[in-house]
C-alpha cells in the first residue's frame, strides 16, 4: 500500500481488547474512555455500552485484486449477537478463526451493543468526509420510510439526515463515488416484518419492489427502479468492486431473484433478472409453494463469483459472474433448511431436486436452521455463515435456533473451477454462551471485507463532487460497513 494510500483515515470497528493492545495511556472519565493511540492524538469515544469507534491510519489496498492477493488471512471475526426477548443486552462476539491458534472456532470476547435510538437503523457505511451514515426503515412510530442519518464519527453525536428526499422503504445501499451514485434496497413496512410473515402483507402493499437510486453529489433521489412482483422484498445490494464498473446485483428475497442493475449511456439505470431459484411444491408450510428466500449475496474482490444464501431451501449457490448479463451456476451445498428429509415439510414437486436433502451433521452437532448471512475471506477461499435472519422470523420458521442458539460454519470454495465443501473441523455454537443462547448475524472482519471496502480508480477525477481534485491514489478511503438491524 502506498504511502499516499496510508494517509487516508477510515473508521473500523475494534473490540476493547485490541483497543487496548495500541494504546500508549486510557482513563475512563464521564463514561467515556479518553483514549490516545500509540501513533495518534489523544480522542474521546464512546461509552463501553456503545459500539466502538476509533480513527486509524489505513487499513487498506489500492486495488480490490491486492486485497485479494496480499491480503492476510483473517484471524479473528466480529459477529452482533441478539438476545431478543430476553431482558440481557445484545453483543457483539469476536471469533477466533485462525486454525494455528489455541482458540480456534472460540468465542474470546463479547462487547455490548446498543441501539443509537434511530428508527429501525439497518445498514453503516464510513463516509469519506469522516461520518457515519445509517440507512433507516421507519419512522419513530414505525411506519415505512426509507432514510439515511449521518453522525460524528468521533462522538457518534446525531449530525442530521443525509437526503431530504425519503424512498416509501428502506434497507440496504451502497454508494459509488466515482459514478456519482447511491442505490438503495427496500424490505418492507416494520410494523408488518416485525411480527413475522404474513402473505397477507404482500397483497396489502407493505413490502418493497423497488431500489432507488440517488446523486452522490447532490443527495437527491433520481430514480426509482420498479422490480415488479419477482423483485418483492430486494434487500442485500452489491456493486461490483472494480470502481469503473457501473453495475451491480440486488438479491430479492420472496420470490428468490437475482437483479443486475447497470448504468445506461445516457446516465440514468436499469434492472434485469438473470438469476431466478425455482419454488418448490410442497404440503406441511406457511404457503402451498415454497419460494427460496434470498437474504444475503456477495461478490468476490475479482468480480469473478457470486454467492447467496437461500434461507427457506437451506442451499448456498455460487454462480461465475465473469459475463454479468449471464451468471452460471458452479456450486451448491446444502446446511439445514426447511425441506430436509425427517422435517415436517414434504417437496411433491422439484424441478431441480430428484429428493429432498438429508440434515447435516457437524461434531455430532445437527444444523437446525438454515444459511442465511455470509462472508467471503479476501482470497474468496473461505465462506463464513451464519443462519438468523430476524428473531422473530427465525421464531417462526426456525424455532429450535432460537432455543438453542445459531451457528457459524464455514465452506471450502474452489476458486479454479467453482464449487462448495463444508469445512469439517470448523463449527461455532452460540448455544453455548455463558448467559444462554443467542442469534449470531452480521460477520465483519477487523480489516475490510466483501461487503465494506469501495475504491476509485488511480488517478480519477470523475469525484463529481470533488471537481478539480485529482484523486492520487486508487485507495481514496475504505467504508467498513456493519449492520445494525435491530433483531
Amino acid at each position: 500500500m502506498s504511502g499516499e494510500a496510508r494517509s487516508q483515515r477510515t473508521v473500523v470497528l475494534l473490540s476493547f481488547a485490541e483497543l487496548k493492545s495500541g494504546l500508549q495511556s486510557y482513563q475512563y472519565r464521564n463514561n467515556c474512555y479518553q483514549l490516545m493511540l500509540a501513533a495518534d492524538l489523544s480522542r474521546p469515544y464512546l461509552p463501553r455500552r456503545l459500539l466502538r469507534l476509533v480513527r486509524i491510519e489505513g487499513p487498506g489496498y489500492a486495488s480490490p485484486l491486492i486485497a485479494m492477493k496480499e491480503g492476510p488471512r483473517e484471524k479473528i471475526v466480529w459477529l452482533p449477537c441478539i438476545r431478543k426477548g430476553t431482558g440481557k443486552p445484545d453483543y457483539l462476539a469476536t471469533v477466533d478463526v485462525d486454525p494455528q491458534s489455541q482458540s480456534y472456532c472460540k468465542i474470546i470476547e463479547p462487547e455490548i451493543l446498543k441501539s443509537n435510538g434511530v428508527s429501525h437503523p439497518h445498514t453503516t457505511h464510513c463516509l469519506p468526509n469522516g461520518q457515519v451514515m445509517l440507512s433507516t426503515l421507519g419512522d419513530a412510530q414505525g411506519k415505512a420510510k426509507g432514510s439515511f442519518i449521518t453522525f460524528d464519527s468521533y462522538t457518534f453525536e446525531h449530525t442530521g439526515p443525509w437526503t431530504s428526499m425519503d424512498s416509501e422503504f428502506g434497507y440496504d445501499y451502497w454508494y459509488q463515488p466515482t459514478h456519482d451514485v447511491l442505490i438503495s434496497s427496500e424490505w418492507g413496512c416494520p410494523t408488518a416484518f416485525g411480527k413475522g410473515f404474513d402473505p397477507k402483507d404482500i397483497t396489502a402493499g407493505k413490502y418493497g419492489t423497488h431500489i432507488n437510486v440517488y446523486s452522490w453529489s447532490e443527495r437527491r433521489l433520481l430514480q426509482r427502479i420498479n422490480l415488479g412482483l419477482e423483485g418483492i422484498m430486494p434487500l442485500e445490494i452489491r456493486f461490483l468492486h472494480d470502481p469503473l464498473a457501473t453495475e451491480g446485483f440486488v438479491g430479492c428475497a420472496l420470490y428468490a431473484n437475482i437483479f443486475r442493475f447497470f448504468r445506461k449511456p445516457d446516465g440514468t439505470y436499469e434492472a434485469h433478472k438473470v438469476i431466478s431459484v425455482p419454488p418448490k411444491k410442497v404440503e406441511g408450510w406457511a404457503l402451498p409453494e415454497m419460494p427460496g428466500i434470498i437474504t444475503d449475496i456477495i461478490i468476490s474482490l475479482d468480480d469473478r463469483f457470486l454467492y447467496f444464501s437461500n434461507w427457506a431451501h437451506g442451499d448456498i449457490r455460487q454462480y461465475d459472474i465473469t459475463d454479468p448479463k449471464h451468471p452460471k451456476l458452479t456450486g451448491q451445498i446444502f446446511l439445514g433448511g426447511s425441506i430436509v428429509k425427517g422435517g415436517g415439510v414434504k417437496v411433491i414437486h422439484d424441478v431441480e431436486m430428484k429428493e429432498q436433502p438429508d440434515p447435516v451433521y457437524i461434531k455430532g452437532k445437527r444444523i437446525e436452521g438454515s444459511p442465511q448471512m455470509l462472508q467471503l475471506s479476501l482470497d474468496g477461499k473461505r465462506l463464513y455463515v451464519t443462519d438468523s435472519l430476524f428473531s422473530p422470523w427465525d421464531k417462526q420458521f426456525y424455532p429450535q435456533i432460537v432455543q438453542k442458539g445459531s451457528v457459524m460454519l464455514q465452506i471450502d470454495v474452489d476458486t479454479v473451477n467453482g464449487g462448495l465443501a463444508l469445512n469439517p473441523n470448523f463449527l461455532v455454537d452460540f448455544g453455548k454462551e455463558p448467559e444462554g443462547p443467542a442469534l449470531a448475524h452480521e460477520i465483519r472482519y477487523p480489516g475490510g471485507d466483501c461487503t465494506s471496502d469501495i475504491w476509485l480508480p488511480p488517478g480519477s477525477k470523475e469525484c463529481v463532487h470533488k471537481k478539480g481534485i485529482e484523486c492520487k491514489s486508487s485507495l481514496v478511503y475504505v467504508a467498513h460497513m456493519i449492520h445494525f438491524i435491530l433483531l
